[in-house]
């Protein structure tokens, strides 16, 4: 259940991305370099810490099915869409890939912009969803094989770092 708040915190990140380049705020943060710079190093530290906690000595896997103290609804949301907001990614996706798919000859941009949005946001909560719905399958799966854990979290931990040194190193296009 505490996944699918997140995801609702994650959504929420997307539409506040989506209302923003469907009414060309986005474009001033991309205007301003400071601004995207700001967002980029401090979504690249996130992926670090991250990886840290993954690699880190007495590190866990996420995986590891365990007692956790319970997080508010409130908190797990938060954290979605704080994580959500720090992701430049999806400032970029928003604002130079679906205006691609725009036509003014066919009509309203905005309304055409808002339905592009919101079918892109339906299917990637939809398929997330179905993602955090399973992980606790998955969980039990990996638990009984500790050497698989230990793989995952090396994995997971170097995946990260590398997307926070590359987010870190790319440029502004």
């Amino acid at each position: 259940m505490a996944g699918l708040i997140s995801l609702g915190g994650v959504a929420l990140g997307f539409v506040f991305y989506m209302l923003c380049a469907a009414f060309g705020i986005t474009a001033l943060v991309f205007a301003v370099p400071y601004a995207y710079d700001a967002l980029r190093f401090c979504g690249a530290a996130y992926l670090l810490w991250l990886a840290w906690q993954a690699i880190r000595p007495g590190g866990r896997s996420p995986f590891r099915v365990q007692r956790l103290p319970a997080d508010s609804p409130v908190k797990l949301f938060s954290m979605g869409f704080v994580t959500n907001l720090l992701n430049p990614k999806i400032a970029m996706l928003y604002l130079s890939l679906l205006p691609q798919f725009i036509d003014p000859q066919a009509g309203n941009v905005l309304v055409q912009s808002l339905a592009l949005g919101f079918t892109q946001i339906a299917i990637s909560v939809t398929i997330n969803a179905l993602i955090a719905v399973t992980a606790g399958s998955i969980a039990i799966f990996l638990a009984s094989r500790p050497v698989w854990l230990l793989v995952q979290r090396w994995l997971m931990g170097t995946v990260l770092a590398g997307l926070a040194v590359r987010m870190a190193l790319e440029s502004r296009r």
